[in-house]
């Protein structure tokens, strides 16, 4: 257990690692990244052993979405970071003369904060570290106590890799999270709840910090499926979906809509997909991940009590093993308390709707707060296009789930309530970057249209000349 004289030091000896400009050049950078990569790859075995001991994941869904993406970050930022980290410059124009060059430097932050959730512990760290370091930056990662296994072996590739005073990794609750946002820290990374943003945001307001924060969303990621869709596919991604992590996941589905032509076909669909998927006995199956703790586990069984003469497929769950079978329920109306709120389990609620009426849909969607992904299925490619331009949500698939968050290049991010700030790839370096812009002047040739008097002889040709340059 820190205590807050020991995060206060802690963050004090980076600040002065920071202003000793070590972090500044590129190629130092990327020889932490390299040693980043090689840690994780040493100790895939030893991380997988983590994810199952805190969430029961298989190896291959822990390399999946906890290890091979870090990899994947890295190799991203190793490729490009020469090119991204390069001055911009720019002609400074005619208003500026007699300067002719103006730079713009990606400028590190300084200290940055890192407070990352149990869901994906490694992933959400770790990702976002090497985002951190590529922009020359030092950093605390504060690790969820929920999945602590994991912050045990993050802790300890940490301290075997870097100096306390570049990188750190501190453990504990909800005390030694505000041990943290009550320091001065220069940029706060945090993923989690709106609700606990709205206290990081406060928190770093003391200070001015900037925060990025990745948020599953108020009301929780919609998926549409339109009566042309192809349901025995987006049953199929579904239910992969929903089993992956146990549902525990911020750009998780969190209820599906369905056109009520169809509506009973995809259930049945979706039924035969869970079966196939993960065995008719899900709580007996040891590659289905567990809910995180006795308190998720118990509020899938408070959700689902209103619910118990609708569950149409699941509903069961095993106090032992914390698994919680993937539960069905139809059919739910777009007022009701279950679809009101993000879920975070494998519990998925089912909305009828009318096909023709897609539209009044829509508006009862885009009335709430914004979520952090949005997924569509059908076979009209127009609409869908036009459907994903004009809703507001942090990113999507039209006929896919989750994996547009693995493509290189694009951004990662909320709106509203889902968060602000982007990362991954260019992306997070940029995030972690201050842009500053420098321009160089010259001593000679300078011309006095900006200087007092702004009156008597002259003045009305340098008037004629400031608006012709600043055209």
């Amino acid at each position: 257990m820190y205590s807050e004289p020991e995060i206060r030091n802690l963050v004090e000896a980076q600040r002065t690692f920071f202003r000793s400009g070590k972090t500044l050049p590129v190629e130092w950078r990327l020889e932490q990244l390299r040693k980043l990569k090689k840690v994780l790859i040493e100790n895939e075995n030893t991380i997988k052993a983590a994810l199952r001991e805190d969430l029961g994941r298989s190896g291959l869904e822990s390399y999946l979405c906890d290890i091979g993406p870090v990899i994947t970050e890295i190799n991203e930022t190793l490729r490009g970071l020469r090119r991204w980290s390069r001055p911009e410059l720019h002609l400074s124009g005619l208003v500026a003369f007699p300067s002719i060059f103006t730079r713009v430097y990606k400028c590190p932050y300084g200290v940055t904060l890192i407070i990352s959730p149990f869901n994906f512990p490694f992933v959400l760290s770790l990702g976002v570290l090497q985002a951190s370091i590529s922009a020359g930056n030092t950093a605390v990662i504060k690790a969820s106590s929920k999945s602590s296994r994991s912050t045990e072996v993050l802790k300890q590739i940490i301290t075997d890799t870097f100096p306390a005073e570049y990188i750190s990794v501190v453990d504990g609750g909800h005390e030694v999270a505000d041990y943290c946002l009550d320091q001065r820290f220069d940029k706060i990374f945090y993923t989690g709840s709106p609700q606990v943003a709205k206290h990081v945001m406060s928190k770093a307001s003391e200070n001015l910090t900037p925060v990025v924060l990745e948020l599953g969303g108020e009301n929780g990621n919609w998926c549409i499926i339109r009566k042309d869709a192809d349901l025995k596919d987006a049953a199929r991604k579904i239910a992969f979906f929903k089993l992956l992590n146990s549902g525990q996941i911020c750009i998780n589905i969190n209820q599906v809509a369905v056109a009520r032509e169809v509506a009973d076909e995809f259930i049945g669909l979706l039924r035969k997909s869970f079966i196939s998927q993960i065995g008719s006995d899900p709580m007996h199956n040891e590659e289905y991940t567990h809910m995180i703790n006795s308190d998720a586990f118990e509020k899938c069984t408070r959700n689902l009590e209103p619910y118990s003469g609708r569950i149409v497929f699941g509903g069961h769950g095993d106090r032992d093993s914390l698994r919680f079978e993937p539960t069905v329920i139809y059919p739910v109306s777009t007022d009701e308390e279950i679809v009101m709120k993000e879920l975070f389990s494998p519990i998925l609620p089912v909305v009828p709707f009318d096909d023709g009426k897609i539209d009044e849909l829509l508006e009862t969607i885009g009335s709430r707060e914004k979520p952090l992904a949005m997924y569509v299925f059908t076979k009209d490619m127009s609409w869908a296009r036009k459907t994903m331009q004009k809703m507001q949500f942090g990113g999507g698939c039209i006929n896919e789930v989750c994996v547009h968050m693995m493509v290189k290049g694009v951004p990662f991010n909320g709106v509203g309530h889902s968060g602000m700030g982007a990362y991954h790839g260019r992306w997070g370096f940029n995030e972690f970057s201050h842009p500053q812009t420098v321009l160089t002047g010259s001593s000679k040739f300078n011309l006095s249209l900006r200087e007092h008097p702004y009156s008597g002889k002259g003045k009305k040709a340098s008037e004629f000349l400031i608006k012709l340059f600043e055209r």
